[in-house]
This record gives C-alpha cells, structure tokens and sequence, in this order.
C-alpha cells in the first residue's frame, strides 16, 4: 500500500484522492483547495477529476460568489465509498487498537512512526512500530538512587495490564509476547502489503527514552501515532 495515498490501493486514478478529501472536509472546497490537500495530483489533473465525479453525481457544484465550491453527495450510493477511501489510515490505526487491546501480554505503549505515521512513505515502505513490554527476565534493570523511585517505575512497568505482581514477567508472558509479535507481522503484511519494522523496549527502557534518545522522542511525540498506552512515559529518565 502507498503509505502517503492508500486510495492508490483500490481507485489508481485522481478521483481517489479527490474523494479521499472531499470525503473529510467539513466544508465546501474550490478546486485549488482540493488540489492543495490531495496527496497526487496536478490541478489541471485535478479539475478534470472533480468536472467527471460532477457528472457522475457522487460531487455537487455549487456557485458561491466569484467561485465554485464542491462537495461529497452524501446522499449517493457510492458516498459510502469515498468515505472508506478517506480512513483507510484511521483504519489501519484502529486495527492495530484492536489487535494490541487482545494480546494476552498486553503492551504497556505502542506508536507508530516514521513515514507510516507521517504520511509520506511509499509501496514499498516499512510500517515502524514501536512496542513497549513489561520487564522480562534478563532485561536491563535501572540504576535509580533509591528504592522509592524504583516502586514508581514498577507501577509504569504493568499499568497497562492492570496486574500488580513482581515487575519481571514469567517465561511463559515472554513467549506469547514474542508470539503475538510475530503475528503481528504477518498481519500488517497482509492488511497492507508492508512490512512492518518493530523496536521493542522494556518499560524501564522505555522511561528512560526522552534522556538516553532525546532525537528518536521527539520524533516520536511529534510524528507518531499511539495504538496502546498513554502517549507519554513519565519523565523519570530526566532525574535518573
């Protein structure tokens, strides 16, 4: 799937996009302001577009003073489409929800990034996704200056699933995780056509990000999407 326009996946002509954005608008648009949201497109291409989706109904004209305005005929029986063309990215998010929400070692964060999340990536780009587990056995612990810090970062490491317990997690929750990961992959692969690209962190990892890797956090909270968990960690790296 082209990651900066998936309506390349079902309609390889202008009028995906042009439906794609007419689709989520929530007003009336010229054909400039179409041609300027459009992930493709020339504006010549686009007004040929937009005059054939007129005569085709499934678009209205309208004249407002000196321009013509257009909007998605809701009311079409392909309406419904364009509005599928719209959210094939909302749907990708809310599948990777969905899946994430039933591992049975649930992940205390997830984020998509890179060009998945900012929207420019192509058929060929990886889907980033970073995934944030409880502590498993042999994972790094941290070095904190006293043990009051150290209940803190415990409560971090298995809020997401809700169980209190020790703070390293059973061979048996490392397998399924790894389990669920590689799933995962196979799942993306065949929703998109991508690969998916993982980084996997502990959660003491993972509250040390905004200090050990300030460059990949800011990218993180600037471009990512969050699929599981608080978007944040608590910046407890800072102090430690």
């Amino acid at each position: 799937m082209d990651l900066s326009d998936p309506t390349r996946a079902l309609v390889p002509t202008l009028d995906g996009p042009v439906l794609a954005v007419l689709a989520g608008a929530g007003r009336p648009l010229t054909v400039g302001e179409i041609a300027q949201q459009a992930a493709r497109g020339s504006e010549i291409g686009i007004r040929r577009s937009v005059a054939r989706l007129v005569d085709q109904g499934i678009v209205t004209a309208t004249q407002m003073g000196r321009n013509v305005v257009h909007e998605l005929n809701r009311d079409h029986v392909a309406a419904p489409a364009a509005a599928l063309l719209a959210g094939l990215r909302l749907e990708l998010w809310k599948r990777l929800r969905s899946e994430l929400a039933g591992w049975a070692e649930k992940p205390v964060h997830a984020t998509v990034f890179g060009s998945a999340a900012r929207g420019d990536g192509g058929p060929a780009s990886d889907i980033d996704l970073l995934l944030v587990h409880r502590p498993f056995p042999g994972d790094e612990t941290p070095q904190l200056p006293s043990s009051g810090w150290l209940r803190v970062l415990q409560g971090v490491a298995w809020a997401a699933t809700g169980t209190p317990g020790s703070p390293t997690v059973e061979v048996a929750d490392t397998k399924a995780w790894h389990t669920a990961v590689d799933e995962l992959h196979r799942r993306v692969q065949r929703w998109t056509g991508n690969p998916l690209h993982t980084v996997e962190l502990s959660a003491w990892q993972w509250t040390m990000l905004p200090s050990r890797d300030p460059a990949f956090y800011h990218d993180l909270r600037r471009d990512g999407v969050v699929v599981a968990g608080t978007a944040n960690p608590p910046t407890i790296g800072a102090r430690a």
